[in-house]
């Protein structure tokens, strides 16, 4: 082992050696080699490398083969592929070489483990060439005079090594430059190739591993030639309708070699090329008219060429050029069909003629105009209608019977074969059978039964099914002989409705219908359900069928999904064709949850959920509560109302007790000038034992008058003025010296009182008489010693009633007492009434209207007073009517109406039987 220092020492050693000037390579001098160096190798093959080490490292540093490793690429090879041959030289073998990457390094380990590299080489692993295949050559013409050679080759398997091509070629006596290829290994172009002579042609590959060649190819360049392809190709029409000609220049001269050419042609729009036969072809030109095309259409042609014998290769094609034929009389009359719709009149029909636009290649032009005939099979002897039309229907009204028309297409050249129409009068052929419909490669597919009758064609009508506009209808004619056609233009996921048509020489079958689908898709949308009608335990659903738009497809059935809140789903399957479903056996006063689902041959679509609550009583259930109760409550309702009316007056007393209402006084509206007439024999009682009923007296002080307002004091100032301007007369409120007693009998008070009574208090009543049988009762006015006050608004409702007629009865009644001569009135009555009442103008302030009724009553300690009263009215009376006849006095002209009247406080007429306010 070596120590610390040996190793600084040896160190320092090698810096020296591989400094030193002595060395072989006059700078650095290794410590030892590899051989082989640097090797290329072949993949798979075995490979022994030594490492051989220089004697004077070993002198100095004591080392040796044995403390050799080997390393490929940083990574150590087992120890078992190495092998010591003496002391310096070691070697490693590898089996496979495949395995093998580079760099393979040549390492020491020295005393104290330290890994020293000694060197290391480059190793390359590949294979040997393969032999080229497939060599061949091509000229090219470049121009007119100018050909190159091109040739390929298959260069064979990847050798992993750098391979050089090279291709060689040479004439019997003359060797050329070898064609070196740029970029690639499978191909080279000799320039300014040579013609008529043999040139011997090969490929020769080399690498470090070997070298191999291909074949030779002998070959004249003349017979490998591609020429250009042929020039300004034009294309003109000829004289006949069918036929183009086609002109063009070759880019070759006939001295090097003759052409043959190629011509191929296409309807404008097609994909699939037509050709012209070679043998029309196989002779050098430079023109062609091509035969058998159809009229008035474009046609596009293309050429090439090659070498006339056929040796060598084609050209490519030369640009396309188009050309139009000219115009031909059409081919065949256009495809006509009917639409019969019943007219306004009866026994006619509106006939909307339609028929489809000839195909090119049928029209043959331009078509001008269509020609329609109409004639009237059902009478020969009608002259035939003809039509001249530009567009591809007509409508015409006819009457009801069988019709034959035609219809001519025309262009410029010529007319069509026409096409025939039988209009019979009914359908009454034998239709088609078994229509069925089925999707085949995005077309559908319509199939029929044909009947057992011959049929000259079929017309199959179809049309796209709408719920927002008309159908829409498309139509086709099929031959006779067919019993299937393919539908084009179908759109996926819409619904169409196809009717087949038989036609017969004579006639025409009805028609056989069917809906049908290209595609099938779930519905855009799910149904939306509402409620009908819900009960107690059973709810009827309702909800409208999905439009055809948004069906998508046939829907098969509709599913309903209901739950409560915290219950399981229930699902029920409904028939597509209903719109109303009942829910039975639900739970009552609960809330449920249910939505609704359509669902065609490819899928479903739920719609928006829908709540309901059931009814907590069914029905009848209520009613048998409400009824009894109602009845209960109408029979106490009734009884109540029995019981009130047999109590009624009590009632009326404690609730609404009757209070005059002055407003609403009579005496407010009667004021006559002279008051009426009295005729009283002197045996005869003024008021007669029970005359008087209920009085009623009211007080009203005199200094009460500054809290009434002005409307109100205005009847008594009107009082007071008729008063005063009827001297002698009486006033009808203080009365005459027949009907007012005397100041005196006021009050039966003191002194003292009568003189307050007097000053401060008025009072005033009107005592009604009941007439006796058919006499007019007589209304005499009367003191009341009252003090009850008066009430503004209440009174009985009998006063409202009858008070106009009992206002008008007195107006009347003293109209026409004063009609009576005033001549006759005796004066001294009055003027002793006048005596009695003048002194009291001042304290006129209130009335109290009383009504005497049959009864007599005397209330309120007012008997005194009525006895007073009498006997000064009876005094009064006697001393007037004795010898005297007493008149009124005459009523002013325009008396006031009683609406006219001021209102106030005024006394009041109280009836018998009335509330006496005590």
């Amino acid at each position: 082992m070596f120590s610390r220092w040996n190793w600084v020492a040896c160190g320092f050693y090698l810096v020296l050696i591989i400094c030193s000037p002595d060395a072989s390579s006059g700078l650095v001098q290794s410590c030892g080699h590899i051989i082989p160096e640097s090797p290329v190798l072949a993949l798979g093959s075995n490979f022994t490398a030594l490492c051989i080490l220089n004697e004077s490292c070993l002198d100095f540093g004591n080392i040796y083969a044995s403390q050799i490793i080997w390393k490929i690429k940083n990574r150590v090879v087992p120890k078992e592929q190495y092998r010591e041959i003496n002391r310096t030289v070691s070697s490693v073998t590898f089996n496979d070489t495949s395995l093998l990457a580079t760099p393979l390094t040549c390492n020491i380990l020295a005393d104290g483990q330290i890994e020293q590299n000694i060197y290391g080489i480059t190793v390359a692993v590949g294979l040997a060439p393969e032999k080229p295949k497939n060599l061949s050559c091509i000229v090219h013409q470049i121009s007119k005079f100018t050909y190159d050679m091109t040739c390929t080759w298959n260069p064979g398997r990847h050798t992993f090594l750098d391979t050089e091509f090279k291709l060689k070629y040479r004439w019997p006596e003359q060797v050329f430059p070898d064609c070196i290829p740029k970029g690639v290994n499978d191909s080279c172009t000799i320039s300014d190739t040579q013609f008529f002579v043999n040139t011997e042609i090969w490929v020769e590959a080399e690498n470090a591993l070997g070298k191999a060649e291909s074949d030779r190819l002998v070959v004249d360049p003349v017979d490998i030639v591609k020429p250009l392809s042929p020039q300004n190709v034009s294309v003109s029409s000829g004289i006949l309708p069918t036929v183009l000609k086609l002109s063009w220049e070759n880019w070759i001269s006939d001295t090097v070699m003759k052409l043959k050419f190629n011509i191929r042609y296409r309807i404008t729009g097609d994909t699939s090329w037509m050709e012209v036969p070679s043998e029309d072809t196989a002779s050098p030109r430079t023109s062609f008219s091509v035969q058998g095309l159809r009229p008035y259409t474009e046609y596009a042609f293309s050429i090439r060429c090659m070498k006339e014998d056929g040796v060598g290769y084609w050209s490519n094609w030369s640009e396309t050029k188009t050309g139009i034929t000219t115009e031909d009389q059409p081919s065949k009359g256009p495809p006509i069909w009917r639409i019969i719709n019943v007219g306004h009149s009866p026994a006619s029909w509106i006939v909307h003629l339609m028929w489809k636009a000839l195909k090119p290649f049928e029209a043959n032009g331009v078509i001008l105009q269509y020609e329609v005939t109409v004639r009237d099979k059902s009478s020969p002897s009608s002259p035939l209608k003809k039509y001249n039309v530009t567009s591809t229907n007509h409508t015409l009204q006819l009457p009801e019977g069988t019709y034959e028309v035609t219809l001519v297409a025309r262009n410029s050249v010529g007319a069509s074969p026409p096409s025939v129409l039988l209009i019979p009068a009914s359908n009454s052929k034998a239709p088609v059978k078994n229509l069925t419909t089925l999707p085949k490669h995005d077309k559908l597919w319509v199939g029929w039964t044909a009947p057992n009758s011959y049929v000259l064609k079929y017309v199959i009508e179809w049309c796209l099914v709408s719920s927002s506009s008309d159908c829409i209808i498309e139509w086709q004619i099929a031959l006779g002989d067919v019993q299937g056609i393919d539908l084009k233009g179908i759109k996926p996921f819409k619904c169409y409705l196809i009717t087949v048509y038989p036609l017969y020489a004579d006639g025409q079958g009805s028609g056989q219908s069917v809906k049908a689908y290209l595609k099938q898709d779930r519905p855009s949308k799910g149904p939306t359900v509402q409620t009908k009608k819900v009960g107690k335990a059973e709810a009827v659903l309702t909800w409208n069928h999905l439009t055809v738009e948004e069906q998508n497809g046939f829907i098969r059935n509709y599913t309903i999904l209901y739950k409560t809140i915290d219950g399981n789903e229930t699902v029920v399957t409904v028939d597509p064709s209903k719109t109303e479903y009942t829910l039975s056996s639900l739970t009552s006063d609960t809330l449920y949850t249910v939505r609704m689902m359509a669902s065609t041959d490819n899928g479903s679509r739920t719609g928006p959920d829908f709540t309901f609550t059931t009814q907590k009583f069914g029905k009848g259930e209520i009613e048998a509560i409400v009824v009894p109760v109602c009845l209960a409550f109408l029979l106490i309702v009734l009884l109540g109302v029995l019981f009130c009316f047999n109590k009624r007056d009590l009632i009326k007393k404690h609730i609404w007790p009757i209070v005059p209402d002055p407003s609403k006084s009579n005496i407010a509206q009667w004021s006559p000038q002279v008051p009426a007439k009295h005729n009283f024999n002197a045996k005869d009682q003024m008021y007669p034992e029970g005359s008087f009923t209920d009085v009623s007296v009211v007080e009203i002080e005199a200094d009460d008058k500054k809290s009434f307002s002005e409307q109100d004091l205005k009847p008594f100032d009107l009082l007071k003025k008729e008063k005063s301007t009827s001297e002698g007369h009486s006033s009808g409120i203080g009365g005459s010296s027949c009907m007012s007693s005397p100041r005196q009998s006021v009050s039966d008070s003191d002194e003292g009182e009568t003189t307050q009574n007097t000053s401060s208090t008025v009072q005033y009543s009107t005592v009604v008489l009941n007439g006796y049988r058919d006499q007019t009762p007589v209304q005499i006015f009367s003191r009341s010693e009252s003090t009850q006050p008066l009430l503004d608004s209440e009174e009985r409702s009998e006063d409202h009633a009858g008070g106009a007629d009992s206002t008008a009865q007195r107006q009347q009644y003293f109209r026409q007492n004063g009609g009576q001569d005033e001549n006759n009135t005796d004066r001294p009555c009055f003027e002793r009434a006048k005596q009695i009442t003048h002194g009291n103008e001042g304290d006129l302030v209130g009335f109290v209207q009383l009504q005497v009724s049959g009864q007599s009553s005397q209330p309120l300690g007012l008997g005194m007073e009525k006895n007073t009263q009498e006997a000064a009215l009876s005094n009064v009376l006697q001393t007037c009517t004795e010898g005297q006849t007493v008149r009124p006095e005459t009523v002013e002209k325009n008396p006031l109406s009683v609406d006219d009247m001021p209102k106030s406080y005024l006394p009041q007429t109280v009836r018998q039987g009335g509330y006496m306010p005590q």
